[in-house]
């Protein structure tokens, strides 16, 4: 009797130890699957790098490693529990870029109609990848412009894509607990409006502007938003006035990145660290990670988006 009375009790804890185990690993599986993520994609400006044409040292003298890194601006956000992934921007680069998806697309967000975020819409096609109602979602302008104009109507006529109409300030919800606000920013709107995103997930928020002409034009308030938000994507395409020596600045006005260094000089060091430069041109030297200037860059507190980067939002 005495054996069974001291075995029983050591049996019972056993029964109690295994099913908390097995409570504990579903909670954390749970936990986990709840999780979003974004990844980079790409970080270069519209013509990529190596850029067209270019017989600069910034092309030139690009490793094979350094020529495959370097990807057309494009982000993906997913989420392991619905196995779903959102795109923003389609770009010249998109084949890869779907090739490096975590999850099967769930529709694609773009910010306005330059060459570097749309034209990868091609690929959708009866050409190519022969879709069926892909969800993008566009500003009314760049509704228009897709809807009524050729090649992009054929995408809508055969159905490869299905537009989706966003308002400004008006957020739309894609996947579960994930937001995404449009804001209008002023850029050379030769054929729709522009607007960066706030993409804001269960736990954290992120910005993402990758073109704009230059901050103090804007309605908004940069540091206003970086208060807001945990990590913001902003527009680096110029580090400085030196790159742009064969064309004017006016006529591809971007704030460089000196004059956003400069705008946020007095704000707090943990603002600053918030802010990832991306969409940088082929001859922004913060492409190169080991250059002086991103070395600058850091030194001052501010990071710069690389290929790969992932977030938890």
């Amino acid at each position: 009797m005495k054996l069974r009375k001291s075995i029983k009790p050591n049996f019972n804890y056993c029964i109690f130890l295994i099913a908390f185990i097995i409570f504990s690993n579903i909670l954390h599986s749970q936990q986990n699957t709840h999780k979003t993520y974004l990844k980079i994609l790409g970080t270069v400006q519209d013509g990529g790098a190596p850029h067209i044409a270019c017989k600069k040292k910034c092309c030139k003298n690009l490793s094979p490693q350094e020529k495959a890194n370097r990807k057309i601006t494009c982000l993906e956000v997913f989420q392991p529990e619905s196995k779903q992934s959102i795109l923003f921007e389609a770009t010249p680069d998109i084949v890869s870029q779907w090739a490096s998806l975590s999850f099967p697309l769930k529709g694609i967000f773009i910010t306005h109609a330059h060459i570097g975020h749309y034209s990868g819409l091609l690929h959708l096609g009866r050409e190519a990848l022969g879709s069926k109602d892909i969800p993008v979602y566009v500003m009314p302008k760049m509704y228009s412009f897709l809807e009524n104009n050729a090649p992009w109507s054929q995408l809508v006529n055969l159905k490869n894509i299905q537009l989706n109409p966003l308002q400004n300030n008006k957020y739309v919800e894609p996947l579960k607990n994930l937001k995404i606000t449009p804001i209008l920013v002023p850029h050379r709107d030769e054929f729709s409006e522009t607007v960066g995103y706030k993409i804001k997930g269960p736990n954290k928020t992120i910005l993402f502007i990758p073109d704009i002409d230059k901050w103090t034009l804007w309605e908004e308030n940069l540091i206003t938003l970086l208060k807001e938000v945990d990590v913001a994507f902003i527009d680096a395409t110029f580090f400085s006035q030196e790159e742009v020596n064969y064309r004017p600045l006016s006529e591809i006005p971007h704030p460089l990145v000196l004059e956003t260094i400069a705008y946020l000089k007095n704000e707090d060091i943990s603002l600053k660290n918030k802010v990832y430069f991306i969409h940088m041109n082929h001859t922004n030297p913060m492409l190169d990670e080991n250059s002086k200037v991103s070395k600058l860059i850091f030194n001052e507190g501010f990071n710069i988006a690389r290929l790969g980067y992932q977030f938890e939002l």
